[in-house]
């Protein structure tokens, strides 16, 4: 029997697939991830399951959609009994690593905007389940000068090393670490320490962290330090090592704050170039001229040309910086003598609209920017690099991953593997589900989102729960999503036959486990 391969699993978060340069980005520098797709498949159309960290990332391990698995959206919680493929990897012998973030719970124990935590808890809900369950929140643990001992399997890793939120003052072990080893730590965490700069943009931020200590060199030497602690071990391994990088707020450090420039940029697609914007582009659009507060610093928002290109600068400096640290890794691999049976995957939890139709972050509008994400697959069985265009979902990972291990994922998966598309053959599915829920009222939305979109070869049709209005475009012949044919009477039975295959969609997210066990 051969030997079941290893798995090294990269994921960054909010980085939309065109931004790397094996997906042509003509300025932002990634030779080491590059040299991943060199070795491996590059999936042009692939899709989250909802274009949100947490949610997204839920799908990610249990292969079930946020409306099955509960983690709707942002501020949930990923209840410990849920069952992931992680579980069943563990349970046939792997062994299992999270590195960096996780993000299966909320960062802090502060209320949704507006709420009030009392008031929540005071609501019964329809089924019994753990607010505070036996993990506890991401964030709570930490503050103490011993390190947090996670109680593990923590969803199915033995090996947790936590980092929490984004930027330079990032939590979790990476938190208790800094403490403990950089002498000037709080100097460095003060907001008043900010180095001097002159950009302008929205969340632009200089940090006086180092790039040795900055959180995605933590997450790099992490997962050197397990790499190396692998390298004479019979078991096989899966290492999840997850970037908080390139979220905003926008602080790369060091050399890779200046390493680009704003000018070397373009906003290739202007809000002009939308031929008729939806309610929530419009109100957007209004509140970007009449400068209205944004919701929350994670909320959608219209920015000037010149405040997106920095932006992107600097969101580049904080790509290219993880890319480094992905060659450093890398490097341990192969020196670790695992590198010709270890999977190496690359993905990302969701995009960012940076720049499409002036707007940056990311929100219920389910543009490509947001919901198509790179995804390599770089097998040691594979000779030669290839590329496929076949449509895959994030909850197809779980039901992928298992299927190379040789293992069945377990009952309630949704995924499918698309295992055979890696090899040059075919995928499994013709078209993919994409969800949004927001806990919130935002974007002019008078109840918060609730949003379906199928994506197929050809076409994007999006429902928002209670609008008369909706999105349906062309991607054949708009693949910028800019002509909305939604009130188009020429569409009108496209929308309906796309219409009927959404609601066969919607009927299936009816949760199969468990299995009836008995005859009533």
């Amino acid at each position: 029997m051969a030997k079941q391969p290893n798995f090294l699993f990269f994921i960054t978060d909010q980085h939309r697939a065109d931004w790397l340069g094996c997906y042509g980005h003509p300025v932002v520098k990634t030779p080491n991830i590059d040299a991943i797709a060199k070795r491996g498949t590059r999936f042009d159309r692939f899709m989250t399951a909802s274009p949100v960290c947490m949610p997204n990332r839920a799908s990610l391990l249990t292969g079930r959609y946020p409306t099955l698995h509960g983690l709707r959206y942002n501020g949930c919680v990923m209840h410990e009994g849920t069952r992931t493929f992680v579980d069943v990897l563990a349970e046939a012998g792997y062994h299992t690593a999270a590195i960096g973030k996780s993000h299966l719970q909320p960062f802090t124990g502060s209320p949704p905007r507006g709420s009030n935590l009392e008031d929540i808890l005071a609501v019964p809900e329809a089924r019994e389940t753990t607010r505070q369950d036996h993990y506890a929140e991401e964030a709570e643990h930490y503050k103490g000068a011993d390190r947090h001992d996670i109680p593990t399997p923590y969803y199915g890793y033995q090996h947790v090393d936590l980092v929490t939120e984004h930027g330079d003052k990032c939590g979790g072990h990476y938190q208790q670490w800094g403490r403990e080893n950089v002498p000037n730590w709080e100097e460095l965490q003060d907001p008043e320490n900010e180095l001097p700069h002159e950009y302008t943009c929205p969340q632009a931020f200089r940090t006086p962290v180092p790039e040795d200590v900055y959180p995605t060199a933590y997450v790099r030497d992490r997962a050197i330090d397990y790499l190396h602690s692998r390298s004479d071990e019979d078991a096989p391994f899966f290492a999840f090592v997850s970037f908080p990088d390139p979220h905003h707020p926008f602080n790369p450090p060091g050399k890779y704050w200046d390493m680009y420039d704003p000018e070397d940029f373009e906003v290739a697609l202007p809000f002009e170039a939308h031929t008729n914007p939806t309610p929530p582009m419009q109100w957007l659009y209004d509140s970007w001229k009449s400068k209205a507060e944004t919701f929350s610093p994670q909320t959608a928002a219209l920015y000037d040309t010149r405040h997106i290109k920095e932006a992107m600068a600097l969101t580049a400096g904080m790509i290219t910086c993880v890319d480094d640290a992905v060659g450093e890794i890398m490097k341990a691999l192969e020196a670790s003598g695992q590198l010709d049976n270890t999977v190496v995957c690359f993905n990302a939890d969701h995009g960012d609209y940076m720049g499409d139709f002036n707007m940056m972050l990311k929100g219920a509008l389910p543009f490509d920017a947001i919901t198509r994400v790179p995804f390599i697959w770089a097998d040691p069985e594979q000779t030669s690099p290839a590329q496929t265009s076949t449509l895959c979902s994030t909850v197809d990972l779980a039901a992928t991953i298992l299927d190379r291990a040789g293992l069945t994922p377990f009952n309630g998966n949704q995924g499918v593997s698309f295992l055979d598309a890696t090899r040059g053959g075919d995928g499994p599915r013709d078209e993919v589900l994409i969800e949004f829920n927001d806990p919130a009222k935002r974007l002019g939305f008078t109840s918060p989102a609730r949003v379906r979109t199928l994506v197929t070869e050809r076409w994007k049709y999006t429902v928002y729960h209670g609008q008369d209005w909706g999105e349906l475009y062309d991607l054949e012949n708009d693949p910028k999503e800019t002509r909305n044919l939604w009130d188009n009477t020429a569409y009108t039975q496209t929308r309906g036959r796309l219409a009927e295959r959404l609601t066969h969609h919607l009927i299936a997210q009816m949760d199969e486990s468990p299995l009836a066990d008995r005859i009533a």
